[in-house]
């Protein structure tokens, strides 16, 4: 108040003086009660103004507002005091002069000392100087943020576009990428953050790639869904996805085909608390089904997806369903979320299940799906893959379910491992039973890797460079094909709505991966080097430590040499053929005897006779057979199991 009273006295003098080019004119001397007068009613003017509430290292454009409004305010009311007392001449441009000068001694005096506190924050705090890559909206959102952060000191922008170049943004110079070295080394960044929350995966996949070898770290901001969603905050910031580094475009999904297996039907998940059955379930709510059922076998994995959908629940309530095309929840309260305790392998209670609940649409996720811990589990994996794929086709045919889906794995095309194995024979069984069953339309659809699944290699790597290393990878030239969680399961459910009965759909995975390639861009994403022959000083060293049992070094998607296209761009409809299902249900029988004797060797045998693709290259490794003492114990000590030359 005392600088402004200060401020108020120069500009009434200034006025005159501007005004007649005098430092005292002689006419300032009839109005000498100006000086008062502007004191009492422009003091108070910028307190009703709110210009003494702002902290003015935070302020920002509304400090200016208030002082043109206060300084407006305060010199009308002073013109209307000097029109009513008819005391002295005041030239009517002195009135102007006044009002631009108390403007200018007013705002540039708290602009300046804005400018003096920042900088003093900036010097009394360690942080972080980090360039910021994209100048549009988001990235000004961002500088706002970061200026008032602890951690992070905004220095410069880098854009793609030419005619932002030499231009500035909130104080900062746009520059273009090809300067990024030196402008690492000019403003000792260590970190650049990506602010493209809107831009396609392809484009920032050639933005990373073009960092791939610059000695700093790369964040992300979150996506545009996520801000839009209030999911995150502008500076809530995330490592870089898998997803960014592979450069992959998904398809806008049709929604007539979203909902036409959902939409005011009873929907049942089985293995709901797993990667894709969860991620199915979270896609299904918002398409609005009368019922979803929870069919899971894990009592936690059950308890956090519940707990999950009935938070998205109350969102819905007052929101709108994120999936572009549909329409906006008018009501909610009528989906029924029921979460079931339950084993696919018992067929009684899927189909009492089935019934009760008059379930319309299943999708069948419940698999055992890790390859190294099948290998060494092999009957479990068949009893859970192949007879709990049966044992609920079967319920949903004898329940009257109108249409089944099974979720299968590219790691059944030519099996080398027995998860593969029970995959296949999973799809046969479906294709068998379609054969027969005009009520219930079964159908499988076959990707493959998920990113950050449940044993997925990203979050491993994330971990291992987190430790400081090393990331091992299994094989220089092992290859894999990779899709993220919900475009997956978005997939499946579009294939649900293409199925006419035995249909197996191929989701189009695009071009495999190296895994050696992944390893090595996450690493330098990191702000970290690779330590090889070549690059001894490096940070992070790669170690190869061979395929493991059953591992190919490439998947793929098709048995034979046929698929046609859908309706969908990203599915297709393959062409395979199966053995009749009475030649498969004896199989199936004879596989179910052997298992319930544990006899392993068997088991394998009737799996290599039935998926005539299945070439394992390993022996059996089931740790219980592996366990059994060469000279057997007395009969009434261990079941009477033999050794067969297949182990």
């Amino acid at each position: 108040m005392f600088s402004d009273t200060v401020a108020v006295l120069a500009a009434v003098w200034a006025s005159f003086a501007i005004r007649l080019g005098e430092w005292w004119p002689d006419l300032l001397q009839d109005v000498i009660w100006l000086f008062p007068l502007a004191v009492v009613v422009l003091i108070p003017a910028f307190v009703v103004a709110g210009l003494y509430r702002p902290i003015l290292r935070y302020a920002d454009e509304s400090l200016l507002h208030a002082i043109v409004l206060g300084t407006s305010a305060g010199l009308l009311l002073m013109m209307a005091v000097w029109v009513f007392m008819r005391q002295g001449i005041v030239p009517r441009s002195s009135w102007l002069i006044a009002w631009l000068v108390l403007i200018a001694l007013v705002g540039g005096g708290r602009l300046a000392l804005r400018r003096t506190l920042r900088r003093r924050f900036r010097l009394s705090t360690a942080r972080t100087p980090v360039i910021i890559y994209g100048a549009g909206e988001a990235g000004a959102q961002l500088v706002h943020a970061l200026r008032y952060s602890a951690e992070f000191e905004p220095t410069v922008f880098v854009d793609d576009n030419p005619q932002l170049w030499s231009s500035v943004v909130l104080g900062l110079k746009v520059r273009a990428p090809f300067k990024l070295p030196r402008l690492i080394v000019r403003y000792d960044a260590g970190l650049i953050l990506l602010a493209l929350p809107s831009a396609s995966h392809r484009r920032r996949q050639q933005i990373l790639e073009s960092l791939a070898n610059l000695p700093v770290r790369v964040l992300a901001l979150p996506t545009l869904a996520e801000l839009t969603s209030g999911a995150r905050r502008i500076d809530e910031f995330r490592e870089i996805d898998v997803e960014d580094i592979l450069g992959r475009d998904s398809v806008q999904p049709n929604p007539t085909l979203l909902q036409a297996r959902v939409n005011g039907k009873t929907v049942m998940v089985t293995g709901a608390g797993g990667s894709i059955g969860a991620e199915l379930c979270r896609q299904i709510l918002p398409l609005r089904p009368r019922r979803l059922v929870l069919f899971e076998r894990s009592e936690y994995a059950l308890y956090i997806i519940e707990q999950e959908l009935r938070a998205m629940l109350d969102n819905m309530e007052h929101s709108h369903p994120l999936t572009p095309g549909l329409a906006p929840v008018a009501d909610t309260t009528n989906i029924e979320l029921i979460p079931l305790l339950g084993s696919v392998i018992h067929h009684r209670r899927l189909q009492m299940v089935m019934e009760r609940f008059d379930v319309e649409t299943v999708y069948h996720a419940a698999a055992y799906k890790h390859v190294p811990i099948v290998e060494r589990n092999p009957i479990e994996g068949v009893r859970n893959n192949v007879f709990g794929t049966w044992y609920a086709a079967e319920a949903a045919i004898a329940a009257g379910v109108k249409t089944f889906v099974l979720v299968s794995s590219d790691k059944a095309v030519r099996p080398t491992n027995v998860m593969g194995a029970t995959k296949r024979l999973a799809e046969m069984i479906l294709q068998g039973l379609a054969e027969g069953s005009d009520a219930t339309r079964l159908c499988m659809v076959r990707f493959g890797n998920v990113l950050d699944s449940s044993g997925s290699v990203v979050p491993l790597f994330r971990e291992q460079i987190r430790r400081g290393g090393p990331v091992t990878v299994t094989h220089p030239e092992v290859e894999r094909y990779f899709m993220t969680i919900p475009e997956a399961a978005q997939l499946v459910i579009q294939a649900s709505a293409l199925a006419q009965g035995g249909d197996l759909f191929l989701l189009d995975m695009g071009e495999p991966v190296r895994i050696l390639e992944l390893a090595r861009r996450m690493i330098q994403l990191s702000g970290l080097s690779v330590r090889d022959a070549d690059h001894p000083d490096g940070d992070i060293e790669i170690q190869f430590t061979g395929l493991r049992s059953g591992e190919k070094l490439r998947e793929e998607l098709l048995i034979g040499t046929g698929d046609l296209p859908t309706e969908h761009p990203m599915i297709r409809r393959a062409c395979e053929g199966h053995p009749p299902w009475l030649v498969i249900q004896g199989g199936l029988n004879r596989l179910d005897a052997a298992a319930h004797a544990f006899d392993y060797p068997i088991v394998r045998a009737l799996l290599r006779e039935m998926v005539v693709e299945y070439q394992p290259e390993n022996g059996i490794e089931d740790w219980v057979w592996q366990a059994i003492p060469l000279t057997p114990p007395p009969p009434s000590s261990v079941p009477d199991l033999a050794r067969s030359p297949l182990s």
